[in-house]
């Protein structure tokens, strides 16, 4: 039984709130059991200056913390002048993830920033963020597509979330907090887009090397998941 008594293949409670922030261009606030992330996309005029000329636009995420999103307070790492090596292969990831599905072309030369800031944090903060920043992502490009900024199609060609899948006490299980993270043998994250696609695969072996058979175990698992959270994401912006 798992410390939260839910079965190995039972997620915890998801929710996806739409427009929480009054200024964004699109914005969400997602919770996974006690894990909350607001995610708010911004729409930029500008893009990068390596794609100016191109034609093609960018799609990008910054991710932080609140100090007391933790048991303990964290510190705020503009004090120290920089983003920490956690926080940028999070931010990255959560842009790879976005940008897997987007045509940046139909953006024309503008930067889409969605910004993922944990308000609480009980394991799966990057796997929430990438889940709640599609939702805030979606509504951004709605946005543009109601004043006319769009080139042709939809630029969202496929829907994409994440989750994270675990070898625990032996057994495989999905959608980790933080008492089973901390104490996995084996801690993966999955993202996946709604068409069953892998975006990227993030596994580490805590302690002894897991097998192909439990890497599969773990991947239908996340697929199993991904496909719930991809319905969420379906019912929040229909």
């Amino acid at each position: 039984m798992r410390p939260s008594k839910r079965a190995a293949d039972e997620m915890r409670k998801v929710t996806l709130e739409r427009g929480v922030v009054r200024y964004a261009e699109g914005s969400c606030m997602v919770t996974f059991g006690e894990t909350k992330v607001l995610c708010a996309a911004t729409v930029e005029e500008k893009g990068p200056p390596w794609l100016r000329g191109t034609g093609k636009g960018w799609v990008t995420a910054e991710y932080s913390m609140l100090p007391r999103a933790t048991h303990e307070r964290t510190r705020r790492e503009v004090t120290s002048g920089k983003p920490s090596g956690r926080t940028q292969e999070i931010q990255r990831l959560i842009g790879r993830s976005l940008r897997a599905v987007v045509d940046l072309t139909a953006i024309g030369e503008r930067q889409i920033v969605v910004d993922c800031d944990v308000l609480q944090a009980d394991g799966g903060t990057r796997t929430a963020s990438i889940t709640g920043a599609w939702v805030a992502l979606h509504d951004a490009l709605k946005w543009m597509e109601g004043r006319g900024l769009l080139k042709g199609t939809n630029p969202l060609k496929d829907h994409v979330a994440a989750i994270s899948c675990g070898i625990v006490a032996g057994n495989p299980v999905i959608d980790l907090d933080y008492v089973e993270d901390s104490g996995a043998q084996t801690d993966a994250n999955f993202v996946i887009t709604g068409s069953g696609g892998i975006v990227e695969v993030q596994g580490t072996a805590e302690g002894a090397p897991f097998s192909e058979e439990e890497l599969l175990a773990l991947l239908k698992l996340a697929k199993g998941g991904v496909a719930k959270l991809v319905t969420l994401q379906k019912a929040a912006v229909a």
